[in-house]
């Protein structure tokens, strides 16, 4: 049984609660959606609709990273504030306008945060 999205966010609430330089995160895609994991445990899921592949993208962008084809995943290791930049991401709602600068500012601020060096493994 999978886990809840709210119960993910809890879990993510946790991790990035203590700063680190360096957190390992991969991006899982599984035919209900793309799912953000950490050592095994779910940090936010991003559901198949058109909104939420909309939203697995910008997650992945965030993470200096590309979505997985289905059935696949991919690693990242990011600093806690690059990972709180990309669940905060992957809860915005882009059918409302108001969430597109928000949006921008979140991927800016990620990139910037990783730096000239990539911290996808």
């Amino acid at each position: 049984m999978s886990v809840s999205r709210k119960r993910a966010l809890e879990y993510a609430d946790k991790v990035i609660s203590v700063p680190r330089a360096h957190v390992r995160v991969t991006l899982r895609q599984v035919k209900e959606g793309v799912t953000l994991l950490h050592q095994g445990k779910a940090l936010t899921k991003c559901y198949i609709n058109r909104s939420g592949m909309r939203t697995a993208r910008f997650v992945a962008e965030a993470l200096g990273v590309e979505v997985p084809p289905l059935g696949g995943s991919v690693e990242a290791v990011v600093s806690t504030g690059v990972l709180w930049r990309a669940i905060s991401i992957s809860c915005l709602d882009l059918r409302k306008e108001e969430s597109f600068p928000i949006l921008e500012r979140l991927l800016e601020e990620a990139t910037l945060q990783r730096g000239s060096s990539s911290d996808s493994l």
